[in-house]
């Protein structure tokens, strides 16, 4: 039988050696009570006590060969030193605040089991596990957090455990599980806005890492880190440290918007070596093919830069041209389950795209056709802004067919916007929406809708006259 005399109020360092018993024996505690300097305490022959103007000290006896086969913190404590010595005791030093987690994570490892139920407690025993490396009480406590209601204090308090702790493997499903609590409470992240501004570095990660944030589009997320970064960290310096090391990897450049791109590069946010990589390798990421971007894709699991969410707006491919008349070729995909989730009377919308300086964007409807005799699906440009300025537009929509591989016309005309307006088909392929979401339609390749709208001005604006 060994004994493990416990200091407080210092840091916990091994002491002295001890021989591995060969016999175990059961533990047994002592309270200890505060003793002050200058007085004195008889002892029983099953205790003993040491005390000066600094420590408390208790004596357990414990069986140091099943703590050393459940911590090799233990083991070394216990086989260090000759195997000939003579002493048969070793020194613990802990703070006050640890004592009873350590007697807690003592007692789990004879029996398997823990008396403390409350968050605070698990969490205080789950540190002196990885402290004295115990990882069956490591996973023991992981587990038994996890079946604890989750609020936004605990699983921030879970993300923040310190790195040790939060890597162990053992603790890894218990961190899953608050960025999991994190993303699905602010998955719609509009709605709390404010309260978005006051959470931790942790915090804000859990939620730009989920790939089912409802945002208008990732120049939003763009902007929303912004706007936390400066709340959270007011001087540049410490501010660009933080998006370039931490934060800048989780926003997804690919799918920002060109304009903002090249705000991106003239801001001063980001130093301009990390602007410039994360808008190179957007514009990059955007002009490969389809099925290049999803190897990206599936590349990066860690940080998900190439991974599309589920934006409120479908992201476009813009292609712009301002000789001999502002035009642009705008390209959006929308894939099968996205059409058949617009039926019977839903509408998707595209991201902004610019002409002439002017916000323009498409939307594709499921709608009835003239006679309302029948579902189809219809395309529509609309413009964002309202105002008395007038220019016409020529539009044509096409859309990529499989027998060829090809966008095929499918619909042209010109129209003179004012503000707020908005024009196009509702039928687009003359077919039915039945016959549209076929299994053998020709207008899903690999089960990708293929539109594209060409938008060219060739009247110079005019005011509107009334």
């Amino acid at each position: 039988m060994e004994r493990i005399v416990t200091r407080q109020n210092v840091s916990l360092v091994p002491m002295n050696t001890i021989l591995l018993p060969t016999e175990p024996f059961a533990l047994t505690t002592l309270r200890i009570p505060h003793i002050e300097e200058g007085h004195e305490r008889s002892l029983s022959n099953e205790s003993s006590w040491e005390v000066d103007s600094l420590l408390k000290v208790k004596s357990i006896y414990i069986s140091s060969a099943i703590l050393a086969a459940k911590s090799p913190f233990f083991y070394k404590l216990f086989s260090n030193g000759m195997r000939e010595s003579d002493q048969r005791h070793a020194t613990l030093r802990i703070n006050e605040s640890e004592e009873a987690a350590l007697m807690e994570l003592l007692s789990f490892m004879y029996s398997g089991k823990l008396s403390s139920l409350s968050a605070t407690a698990l969490l205080d025993v789950l540190l002196a596990a990885d402290k004295f490396e115990v990882a069956s009480c490591m996973r023991h406590c992981s587990q038994m957090l996890r079946t604890l209601p989750m609020t936004t204090d605990s699983a921030l308090l879970f993300l923040e455990l310190p790195s040790s702790v939060s890597m162990a493997s053992a603790v890894q499903p218990l961190t899953d599980a608050a960025k999991e609590f994190l993303a699905n409470k602010y998955r719609d992240i509009s709605k709390f806005q404010d309260e978005v501004m006051n959470l931790p570095l942790a915090g804000i990660e859990a939620i730009l890492i989920n790939d089912d944030l409802q945002v208008a589009s990732e120049d939003a997320v763009y902007d929303l880190v912004l706007k936390w970064a400066r709340a959270q960290y007011p001087k540049l310096e410490d501010r660009r440290e933080i998006l370039g090391s931490r934060l800048g990897r989780l926003i997804r450049f690919p799918f920002m918007t060109c304009r903002k791109l090249r705000k991106v590069l003239a801001g001063n946010e980001l130093d301009h070596e990390t602007a410039a990589k994360a808008v190179m390798d957007a514009l990059f990421f955007k002009s490969e093919t389809l099925h290049r971007q999803r190897a990206l894709a599936l590349e990066d699991v860690i940080n998900r830069r190439f991974v599309e969410r589920a934006y409120k707006y479908r992201p476009v491919k813009v292609v712009e041209f301002d000789q001999p008349h502002p035009q642009c070729i705008v390209y959006l995909d929308l894939n099968r389950e996205e059409c058949a989730n617009l039926f019977p009377s839903g509408r998707v919308y595209s991201q902004a795209f610019h002409l002439g300086g002017h916000g323009f964007f498409l939307s594709a409807h499921c709608n009835m056709d003239q006679q309302a005799s029948f579902h189809c699906f219809g395309l529509f440009l609309g413009m964002q802004e309202k105002g008395s300025v007038s220019f016409t537009v020529d539009y044509e929509f096409a859309a990529r067919v499989n027998l060829t591989g090809e966008f095929v016309s499918k619909y042209k005309g010109y129209y003179t916007f004012t503000g707020g307006k908005a024009v196009g088909y509702r039928n687009l392929f003359a077919i039915s929406w039945t016959a549209f979401m076929a299994e053998d339609s020709q207008y899903f390749m690999n089960d990708i809708l293929h539109l594209r709208a060409e938008l060219t001005i060739k009247q110079p604006q005019q005011l509107l006259q009334r």
